[in-house]
């Protein structure tokens, strides 16, 4: 399985961007694709995530209302749209894959993406 992340960027406060996870290798429909993001100094934390089979949506407290997972069957590829950014969403945001969403640890996904820079800053 590879999964390739892109997308992140230098936004300023109250910006938007939008994080695509191209995935390979994987068999879609049978399981979950989450975002993980990882700050300087903290641990990486479950931001988003999406039940490939059904479509079903899971966010994180700090993510909630201002980010929307989406998924293209046909490219394979999960979205994650990041709205009304806020500096401490400034991380290296990571995609991953695990058997279902209703796994939050990042020891419960198995495959990971490279990264990609997410940048809040004026």
């Amino acid at each position: 399985v590879q999964l390739q992340a892109f997308g992140g960027g230098l936004v300023q406060p109250g910006g938007s961007l939008t994080l695509s996870c191209a995935v390979s290798g994987f068999t879609w429909g049978y399981y979950a694709v989450g975002w993980f993001r990882q700050a300087p100094g903290k641990e990486r934390e479950r931001v988003s995530c999406i039940n490939t089979s059904d479509g079903s949506t899971y966010y994180a407290d700090s993510m909630e209302g201002r980010s929307t997972i989406s998924r293209d069957n046909a490219k394979k590829t999960v979205y994650l749209q990041m709205n009304s950014l806020k500096h401490e969403d400034t991380a290296v945001y990571h995609c991953a894959t695990s058997i279902s969403c209703s796994y939050y640890s990042r020891d419960e996904y198995d495959d990971w993406g490279q990264g990609t820079q997410v940048t809040v800053s004026s």
